[in-house]
């Protein structure tokens, strides 16, 4: 598979190894079907410093059955009194609203990506022309929409929570035969490590997952559904490319995910941490950077006499000691070699720098 470090567009923001993180405020059903949360949500998500907002396309009934049951943690969240076609019910996102939110997040100079559930889904936002699909952990095994999603030619970004390596290996083949790519060609999936439970536990999370996901694209991430912002930090310091983070106005409002969603002001405190990482993570050469460079000579020792040192005697190591500040010679094996068994040309006083001109 191909191993290439190289970038993706997704809007105006290059996505990539030697690229800040893309991080995705993760609205999904948070809007809770109205639309001026849909928008105050776009909003937050702006100024709380994200690349892009995120929301979900579907339709109840093309993606469940009535009877099917939620997922426990929706259980947890709402209760068991209503089912969970019921509940997505309430929580779709017509394609006329989805324009109208991208509309929306255009003027407010944010990208607008929606996950599409479904091949009409898929349509409908190449319709109102979105930058790029995400698709959830659930469509890791269902190659149809991997498929249809790949033969847009935007970028994709994959979640592969609740996936073995072979579904994953299994789901790139169908994207890249699909898009026309071979095995070794570059490619504009993206994938993102995953744990589908919300809110899941940092033990569960496996962020050296990520490593693996790199044998099949060059450009990898992780989706987070954990509480607080230590993981997602963890993600950002291992080199995700990509952050997805569940977003909110209020964690206490009724919904399924309002629990595992950051708040605006938790959400800015994270993409503050994550820039802060990545400046700190830097580049990989070994040498003095910043501040230090102005205290090297004040805090370096320099090769100096112990004592007095008569002119023409034979130097030993006795004799020499090292003592700040560093505007000599440094005590380096290959600098003291130089030096110890060398007659001196002049006298040397106690604490006075040796340099290879003092000695024969």
């Amino acid at each position: 598979m191909n191993t290439n470090r190289r970038c993706i567009k997704i809007g105006p923001f290059s996505v990539g190894p030697i690229h800040p993180a893309f991080i995705i405020a993760e609205a999904g059903v948070n809007h809770d079907g109205d639309m001026e949360k849909a928008r105050r949500l776009i909003d937050a998500a702006k100024a709380s410093g994200a690349n892009a907002i995120k929301f979900q396309s579907f339709v109840a009934e093309r993606v469940i059955r009535r009877n099917a049951p939620k997922a426990k943690y929706q259980d947890r969240n709402i209760g068991t009194e209503i089912s969970q076609f019921d509940m997505l019910k309430k929580l779709e996102l017509s394609k006329d609203q989805a324009k109208m939110l991208k509309h929306y997040a255009d003027s407010s100079d944010i990208p607008f990506v929606s996950t599409a559930y479904d091949l009409i889904a898929v349509d409908e936002l190449e319709e109102i022309g979105v930058c790029a699909h995400k698709l959830a952990s659930i469509e890791v095994v269902n190659h149809p929409l991997i498929r249809k999603v790949a033969r847009t030619g935007k970028p994709v970004i994959l979640s592969v929570g609740m996936a073995d390596e072979n579904e994953v290996a299994s789901a790139v083949i169908a994207f890249h035969h699909e898009a026309g790519l071979s095995a070794t060609s570059p490619n504009n999936l993206i994938l993102l490590q995953c744990n589908t439970n919300y809110p899941a536990n940092p033990e569960d999370q496996h962020l050296r997952a990520m490593e693996s996901l790199r044998k099949y694209v060059p450009v990898v991430g992780f989706s987070d559904h954990t509480e607080g912002s230590v993981v997602g930090i963890a993600a950002v310091a291992l080199g995700a490319n990509v952050i997805e983070r569940h977003f909110t106005l209020n964690k206490k409002d009724p919904g399924p995910d309002h629990k595992a969603s950051m708040e605006p002001h938790e959400f800015k405190e994270f993409v503050n941490s994550a820039r802060i990482v990545e400046k700190a993570l830097g580049t990989p050469e070994i040498r003095p950077r910043g501040g230090e460079l102005e205290n090297i000579m004040e805090m370096r020792r320099s090769i100096c006499a112990a004592a007095d040192i008569p002119e023409g005697a034979a130097i030993i190591a006795e004799m020499l000691t090292a003592k700040r500040p560093g505007d000599g010679l440094c005590a380096t094996d290959s600098n003291l070699q130089k030096i110890i068994g060398r007659k001196t040309k002049r006298y040397i006083k106690t604490d006075e720098n040796i340099n290879f001109s003092d000695v024969d």
